[in-house]
């Protein structure tokens, strides 16, 4: 049976490392032994405040990490960011601040490893460190996302894939959600983290996980061993079915999570939590799908009010469907991919998902 752990929480720093501790010795008082190399996975996808919602707060991972110390271990804080150099992730995200006089290494993941991560993606690039450390610790953030509804615990582990092998991912598994969220499923199995907390104190809603999401004050940390139960039970939460979760939904049908789950502390369900707005990337039969596609599925646009022509967006998409006229930024919507990987690392959240008029009106009056 697996426990997922609810504790009432906030970032006064002062309340919020014993309510860690407790949680850690909880989950797994035993896991960390004296030198033992113990590496920390936060959110780190871009640079953004505390208050943005978009990382994993400082202080949760500040209070992890003065845990580690406090077990006589070794702790390394390590992801690979979407976008933006990690010295400035780091400094803009509070974290250099927070840490000040602590002896912990931050360090961005270089190297790759291959791991065997099953069918069909067998071999998998991951980074070393993740899958040498002795343990890992899971730091997720309570998040709406674009293309895949939230992005917990599972979802994470994602950013134990180096740099610009993320979008080379997102343009091989296209558009089929459930085909990604497979390949999130198997890359979080493959590196096994032991402990998985998320960072719901400041959550985000809307249209996550950059900077076009909005913050929601839920005062939570939720933790357990494994993150599949720590997602299924979030889902309920917030008051969805678990399955509606594409990562859930795999997991489940490949036998990886527990049927018995049961939660412990403040577990509350919240009310009206607004999530994204996920049209279907497919539609109609196949030989007009393409056209379908352009002009029915839901697509990413850009404020041009917000948008300052930085580059990050069409450097970053995998399906090289972004181009710049010097004004404002093109989408070629018949090789994007609805990856929305724009939206998620736009520095400016100027990139958000729209319906279109006519998809809009077809959701409406088809029954």
């Amino acid at each position: 049976m697996d426990k997922v752990i609810f504790k009432k929480a906030s970032y006064d720093y002062d309340v919020l490392k014993p309510i860690v501790f407790n949680m850690m010795e909880s989950i797994g008082k035993d896991l960390i032994t004296k030198q033992a190399r113990v590496l920390i996975k936060p959110n780190l996808l871009s640079p953004a405040r505390p208050d943005k919602a978009v990382l994993t707060h400082p202080h949760v991972v500040k209070a992890v990490a003065e845990y580690v110390l406090y077990k006589g271990a070794r702790p390394q804080i390590s992801d690979s960011p979407a976008t933006g150099p990690f010295k400035r992730i780091i400094r803009e995200g509070g974290f250099e601040k927070a840490f000040k006089g602590i002896d912990v290494d931050f360090k961005t993941f270089k190297k790759s490893v291959k791991v065997d991560s099953g069918e069909p993606f067998g071999s998998i690039d991951i980074a070393r460190s993740a899958v040498e450390t002795d343990i890992l610790i899971n730091l997720a953030k309570l998040k709406t996302h674009s293309q895949m509804l939230l992005t917990l615990g599972v979802k994470n582990m994602f950013g134990c894939i180096i740099g610009f092998q993320k979008p080379e991912w997102h343009l091989r598994t296209g558009v089929d959600r459930e085909m990604f969220a497979r390949l999130l499923v198997q890359i979080y199995n493959a590196v096994k983290p032991s402990i998985t907390i998320v960072d719901g104190i400041l959550a985000m809603v809307g249209q996550g996980p950059g900077k076009s999401g909005t913050p929601r004050y839920l005062g939570l940390l939720i933790g357990g061993r494994n993150a599949f139960a720590v997602d299924r039970l979030i889902c309920s939460l917030l008051g969805m079915d678990p399955d509606r979760l594409l990562t859930n939904k795999v997991a489940k049908e490949l036998g990886l999570c527990s049927n018995e789950i049961y939660a412990n502390g403040d577990f509350n369900i919240v009310d009206n939590f607004r999530f994204p707005e996920l049209g279907s990337l497919l539609y109609g039969p196949k030989p007009f799908q393409r056209i379908m596609r352009k002009h029915i599925i839901q697509k990413p646009v850009v404020d041009n009010l917000l948008c300052e022509l930085c580059g990050e967006c069409w450097q970053y998409c995998p399906a090289k469907a972004i181009t710049d006229n010097r004004k404002t930024i093109d989408f070629d919507y018949d090789k994007c991919i609805r990856c929305y990987c724009c939206i998620e690392i736009c520095p400016h959240g100027a990139l958000h998902a729209k319906e279109t008029l006519p998809g809009r009106l077809l959701r409406r009056f088809s029954v």
